[in-house]
């Protein structure tokens, strides 16, 4: 503790704000030359270098916005400003790997095309781009990128010094660039021009009518990856294609998905499955729910600290529209940090999808309580989103050589009564809560010369800046102290009667001499009970299993049987199903393996198979053009529907999911088995028969549309020609991949190989 006196106080700044020396060289000055060689050196620090090391007492040596040198026998060069860290940590600064921090939004287009809506078929960019306006991959961030110093200030105050940011539009994104979050020219902060390719299933600000549907996202990005495959052959008839050449130059980026959902993962990992691709993906905040499936992924993850708000269940009414799923979400959700961990998946955390960042910190405390650990939540900061850019040998921890990025805190980032004092970018000071880096608190003797006489005071400094003047009443006043300048103020009288002194800039002098030192506040605290949470359920619905039904060797005895062949009815029959089939039916069946289920009094029979439904998908109809058969079923299966549960109730076992009937030709249909519980790849019934779904009348056709109808047909006789084009097209298709054999020289169309 300090022991001085509170007079005129004057020190010097125990930071500055100066920039790298010789920055900007190619632009001219309007003033004189003013070179600094701005180093550093801050002592007696607890320096966090990573998640794995620290080190007591040492040293941190910046010059030029770069990492000199750290460490605990460091020398003090000549003209390096010293800064006494004694009782502060420093840490690297944190990392996120999914904003849009400088990049205007775009504006979305009116009367964007949608079922009810007047379609657009073609694109209506300019330019020698692809057929799709969602697909831009051309979109380089670094090139519409301009800093923001408000919005860079409230990621600052939180602790993060860089972001990845990428123009957030669209289902290929195009690049993100790398940058930091230091208040200098744009010029200065970019840290890596093309640092990602990003994707997601969102179409954007596009007007076009085609996807239109979850399916239909997926088709699209299946369909451009063998297009960019096709197009590096040059072919002439497609002349220039900047989409599929800028498609091409991303692909050795690290890629990027934008998911946000637990399903919409394992669809975003299949299409990179199928093209050779690991994503990097961004989840929604649930993938706690399919912990075992995420780990399957073998991907990393960034995950949002978006937790679900408490519901407002007090009006019955309102209750009405809660689910299960909702209360258990809100429950858990804080956990999603923690299943990562647990499960050994790598992950960093983002800011993206809070309503305000500054919830980050206590959303990320919060996902502690849960389980996560501080380690963790520090290299998922740090470490990990720079090892996946490539740029951890320039970020991520404190080491020389690299970008003097770094806070200093009160005390270990991320305890609850912390503070974040200063946070350095590229060297750079950036002040956060500066007026608690001197600790004054005590008791001090307070003694003012005003013109009505002198004023006595017994002072005590405490916590948060607060003040208390003990006399005769005790008056509540507040304090600052920046190492430069005593703020001090008190509020004599209440109500619309309360005066409030401020003792600066006034015409009396004050003194006030140090006393003894604050009493230290006991460290125990109450001890938080362990958390008692609900189950994750399978599904994570009303009815699901806490743990999944295993498959069992069945022996029903002494049922009525109905064969559904010739031989009808069987009366007190025994049936034994093994390893998933019929084994035998039959009278005075056994088998020491099998579960017996007494069938006495109850009929048995084969499961209804509903050959026509619309129950367990995401998306039902692709209705942006009139032949969709690039689009399947079974890549946007909702194994969450409660329909399936109601389904079996009902005796149903088998469905046969169809596409809707918006269009001509529509999309592949999948058969499954009503497995409640099971993951969207194991509700498919495999082996099935591949089927598409076929449509007529006015849902084709749109000719009562009140917004008229663009898309060809307008009329039953073409519906006639859609089909008649579309098995010639397919044909022709057909024998040109024949022809060609392994050359490659004809495009592959996902439509017409259906």
């Amino acid at each position: 503790m300090q022991k001085f006196k509170f007079l005129l106080i004057l020190v010097f700044s125990i930071g500055g704000t100066g920039k790298p020396i010789n920055a900007q060289v190619t632009f001219p000055a309007n003033d004189v030359a003013n070179p600094k060689t701005d180093t550093y050196i801050f002592t007696n620090a607890s320096i966090v270098k990573d998640a794995q090391t620290t080190l007591q007492n040492a040293s941190l040596l910046i010059r030029q916005g770069k990492i000199v040198a750290i460490g605990n026998n460091i020398s003090i060069p000549k003209g390096a400003v010293v800064v006494d860290c004694k009782g502060k940590y420093i840490y690297p600064a944190f990392i996120d790997l999914y904003t849009d921090y400088g990049i205007t939004a775009p504006e979305r287009q009116q009367n964007a095309g949608g079922f009810f809506r007047t379609q657009q078929i073609a694109s209506n960019t300019k330019g020698a781009y692809g057929w799709n306006q969602s697909i831009k991959s051309e979109t380089d961030a670094y090139k519409i990128f301009s800093a923001d110093d408000a919005k860079a200030k409230s990621l600052r105050d939180i602790g993060f010094g860089a972001v990845l940011t990428h123009q957030k539009d669209g289902i290929a994104r195009g690049t993100g660039a790398f940058v930091t979050l230091a208040g200098q020219a744009d010029n200065l902060v970019i840290i890596k021009e093309r640092a990602s390719a990003n994707y997601s299933f969102n179409r954007g600000t596009s007007s076009q009518s085609y996807p239109s549907s979850m399916m239909g996202m997926i088709a699209l990005l299946r369909q451009t990856y063998l297009d960019a495959q096709w197009y590096k052959s040059s072919p002439q008839a497609e002349g220039t294609n900047l989409s599929l050449e800028s498609w091409n130059n991303n692909q050795p980026l690290p890629q990027i998905f934008e998911a946000d959902d637990k399903w919409n993962d394992l669809r975003a990992d299949k299409i990179g499955d199928e093209f050779g691709v690991q994503y990097i993906i961004k989840g929604g905040g649930n993938e706690y729910q399919r912990i075992k499936e995420m780990a399957a992924t073998k991907a990393s993850f960034i995950l949002p600290l978006n937790y679900p708000a408490a519901m407002d269940v007090d009006d019955p009414n309102d209750l009405r529209f809660v689910g299960l799923d909702d209360l258990k979400h809100w429950e858990l959700a804080p956990g999603n940090a923690a299943a990562f961990e647990k499960a050994g998946i790598n992950f960093c955390l983002t800011t993206a999808d809070l309503t305000n960042v500054s919830e980050f910190i206590a959303n990320l405390r919060k996902a502690m309580e849960y389980g996560l650990t501080e380690a963790k939540a520090l290299e998922a900061l740090t470490k990990t989103p720079a090892g996946l850019l490539g740029v951890y040998d320039k970020i991520g921890s404190l080491d020389a050589g690299k970008i003097a990025n770094f806070l200093i805190t009160s005390g270990p980032v991320f305890a609850e009564k912390t503070v974040l004092l200063q946070n350095w970018t590229q060297g750079i000071k950036n002040s956060i809560k500066d007026d608690n880096w001197y600790d004054v608190k005590g008791s001090y003797n307070y003694l003012a010369n005003t013109n009505a006489g002198a004023k006595a005071f017994s002072l005590d400094l405490k916590d948060a800046g607060v003040a208390q003047f003990i006399g005769k009443d005790t008056l509540t006043g507040k304090y600052s102290y920046d190492g430069k300048l005593v703020k001090l103020s008190y509020t004599e009288g209440r109500g619309p009667n309360a005066k409030e002194t401020i003792l600066s800039g006034n015409p009396f002098t004050w003194t006030a001499s140090f006393t003894k030192a604050a009493e230290a506040k006991s460290d125990i605290t109450r001890a938080k009970q362990p958390l008692v949470l609900g189950k994750v359920t399978y599904p994570f619905l009303s009815y699901g299993w806490e743990e999944l039904p295993k498959l069992e060797n069945i022996l029903i005895k002494n049922a009525t049987v109905w064969t559904s062949e010739q031989a009808a009815k069987l009366e007190n029959t025994d049936v034994l199903v093994k390893n998933g089939k019929i084994a035998a039916v039959g009278k005075n069946l056994s088998d020491a393996t099998a579960k017996v289920i007494d069938g006495t009094g109850k009929h048995l029979t084969a499961g209804v198979i509903d050959e026509h439904s619309h129950i367990a998908s995401s998306s039902t109809n692709e209705g942006g053009q009139s032949v969709t058969s690039e689009v399947r079923i079974g890549d946007n299966l909702n194994p969450d529907d409660m329909n399936i549960y109601r389904q079996l109730s009902g005796g149903v076992t088998s469905s046969h999911i169809l596409h809707g009937s918006a269009n001509t030709i529509g999309g592949q249909t999948q058969l499954i088995k009503l497995r409640w519980g099971a993951n969207d790849q194991d509700l498919k019934f495999a082996g099935a028969d591949p089927f598409i779904k076929f449509a007529l009348g006015e849902n084709v056709k749109r000719s009562s549309s009140t917004q008229g109808n663009p898309r060809f047909p307008d009329s039953r006789m073409g519906v006639d020609q859609v089909l008649m084009d579309a098995f010639q097209r397919a044909t022709d298709h057909q024998n040109s991949l024949k022809a060609a054999g392994t050359k490659g020289t004809v495009r592959k169309d996902l439509e017409l190989d259906a």
